[in-house]
């Protein structure tokens, strides 16, 4: 049976030398790196556990065990990910705040869709960033700020989203889904609390524990300018930044909703 986890708990203290992690080494080592009873004592876990690890005796650590791994290895973010990825944990990330920018190349990459709305979310649906065509696309919303308020809490949306049901339970399966990778995630927990007191949809949804099937159907928007647009979407994670996603909506080549669009554009 594979041991990808211990394979790479090794690398990774095979890579790390004893001064890095505030170790003093004294005359020569027999191994590459750091010895597994250091690392355990960085950890603050026994020695014994550490080994099996290692071995793959022991392959489903708990949270709090691979964050002291992560600390003791002195593993960057893109490092300690995959490490828990290796143990089929989420990783925890580092959240970007609401407000934090986005950069330069994601920036750059959102307005390289001249004819298609491009937008970035966090896992709390705030919209962080959009471009030019997004900004047509939703110009019916007073408030575009955070994609469920829009849906749950604007008065046009159920005109704008022709299957607005379908969508208001995609949003609470998304949320569900976020809620999982990262339960911690602050500004996340704030806008269910709020959705769910201010939306009866909302709150009856997400109490039901309704699914929603995923789906690569287009689905039907009315545009107050441009009329009938049937539009699918692809979601990407956005790399180095952990629960952002770049959500691109597109249309069938040569189609009146790719006309419309060019319009918007």
């Amino acid at each position: 049976m594979s041991n990808e986890l211990g394979e790479f708990l090794r690398a990774c203290r095979a890579a790390r030398r004893p001064d890095e992690v505030g170790l003093v080494s004294h005359g020569r080592r027999r191994v590459a790196g750091l010895r597994r009873e250091e690392v355990a004592e960085l950890a603050a876990m026994n020695i014994d556990y550490y080994t099996r690890l290692e071995q793959g005796r022991e392959r489903r650590p708990s949270a709090q065990m691979l964050e002291a791994l992560s600390g003791a290895l002195r593993l960057n973010e893109e490092v300690r990910d995959h490490l828990y990825r290796l143990a089929g944990v989420a990783p925890p990330g580092r959240r970007p705040r609401p407000d934090e920018p986005v950069g330069p190349a994601l920036r750059h990459l959102l307005d390289s869709y001249p004819a298609a709305p491009a937008l970035v979310l966090n896992p709390a649906m705030d919209i962080l960033a959009t471009n030019a065509v997004a900004d047509a696309f939703f110009s019916s919303f007073a408030c575009r700020d955070n994609m469920a308020r829009m849906i749950f809490l604007e008065p046009d949306a159920p005109r704008f989203c022709v299957d607005w049901d379908w969508t208001c339970r995609a949003i609470v399966a998304g949320f569900r889904q976020a809620g999982a990778l990262y339960p911690e995630d602050a500004r996340l927990a704030e806008v269910i609390a709020e959705l769910v007191g201010a939306s009866t949809e909302f709150a009856e949804l997400w109490h039901s524990y309704t699914l929603c099937n995923a789906t690569t159907e287009p689905r039907e928007f009315l545009h107050p300018e441009v009329g009938q647009l049937l539009l699918t979407y692809e979601s990407f994670d956005v790399r180095g930044s952990a629960g952002r996603r770049l959500m691109v909506y597109h249309a069938e080549p040569g189609s009146p909703t790719a006309a419309a669009l060019a319009r918007l554009g």
